[in-house]
């Protein structure tokens, strides 16, 4: 691995917590499970894109950017935490940010707003699709503007999961423990692509399980191609004499119920469980839907007792307050309330 000349940006505190949910555990009568805790890495509340970050911002700033730019939903983690980075490093962050302006801010684009960056709303279009032109008008302006790819993952993004698996180890190896999966969400491909490549270069046995979040698909390429194609280029960058090919991606696409963004009982039943049986928050985009499809293997068999397994939590948890409607636990609290009157 050759990546020490690769320039870096220190924005969160790592390492980041590795922890037994042993109540959760208990509730599913299952197999050991393990969270690795990158909802605590600090920025912004937390999250696994500042890893990403401080290796995309770092090239940002070797480049000598005044001005970054990326995309994503309407209550992306990803843009909060590129808006916080921004912010600390004093450059001017423009996010393009799908969807129409609501009537109530909340949730991360309440942190957005109060991170001062430029918010541009771009309707359907939330990977991206509009980043050229406004790039072409900053440029115009005297900007020079770095674009930060969506969901931060290029192979600097994904560099950073391999960084991230190397924490790990250093961590499994002081609990003498060991796993046979790893779970997390998988949405834009470089934490999957990251984790692939630490996996093979650390020479560790671990199924690397991304529970794929949305249907959609990446530059018009399909979601396996690309993450696959990402750890390749990746392997690349690092002079890491790596090849992967599709047979070796593990994307679960069992779960994307409705599509992407779209809370239903599987992520209702993730976050409350996990709430009330450890005190942990997850969000109802990405870890409540990878942490209803680990339960729902675990429930079947797919995952056995003898296994144990390492959840990632990738963070998220801001976006709640913004999808309060959507979560079963607030309609059956003011059911209860009714029903004591």
């Amino acid at each position: 691995m050759e990546y020490n000349h690769i320039a870096r940006e220190s924005l969160g505190f790592f390492p980041t917590p590795l922890i037994e949910l042993k109540g959760l555990s208990k509730a599913l009568d299952g197999p050991k499970i393990f969270m690795k805790r990158d909802d605590n890495t600090g920025l912004a509340l937390g999250g696994n894109k500042t890893r990403k970050l401080e290796f995309i911002i770092g090239d940002a700033l070797a480049k000598g950017a005044d001005t970054i730019i990326t995309a994503g939903a309407a209550q992306s983690n990803h843009c909060r935490q590129t808006a916080a980075a921004a912010a600390s490093l004093g450059l001017e962050c423009h996010l393009v940010l799908g969807g129409e302006e609501p009537e109530q801010v909340s949730g991360n684009l309440l942190l957005d707003k109060i991170f001062g960056c430029h918010i541009h709303w771009a309707g359907v279009n939330r990977k991206g699709e509009d980043i050229p032109k406004i790039v072409e008008q900053l440029t115009k302006a005297g900007k020079n503007v770095y674009v930060v790819p969506y969901g931060g993952s290029s192979e600097l993004g994904a560099l950073a999961f391999v960084e991230a698996f190397k924490e790990l180890e250093s961590q499994r190896e002081s609990i003498n423990e060991t796993f046979t999966h790893i779970v997390f969400a998988s949405s834009s491909g470089g934490t999957q692509a990251g984790l692939m490549l630490g996996n093979k270069i650390f020479n560790s046995p671990y199924q690397i399980v991304g529970i794929n979040i949305d249907k959609g698909e990446t530059d018009k390429v399909p979601f396996d191609q690309y993450t696959v194609a990402l750890a390749n280029s990746t392997a690349k960058l690092i002079n890491a004499d790596y090849k992967f090919s599709e047979s070796d991606l593990m994307l679960n696409s069992d779960y994307v119920g409705e599509g992407y963004g779209v809370v239903g009982t599987l992520e209702n039943e993730a976050i409350e469980m996990t709430a009330q049986t450890e005190g942990i928050l997850l969000d109802p985009v990405y870890t409540g839907r990878a942490m209803g499809g680990l339960i729902d293997m675990i429930r079947t068999g797919q995952i056995k007792k003898t296994d144990r397994v390492l959840f990632w939590h990738t963070g998220g948890a801001p976006a709640l307050f913004a999808y309060s409607s959507d979560l079963d636990v607030t309609q059956k609290r003011d059911l209860d309330v009714t029903q004591k009157r």
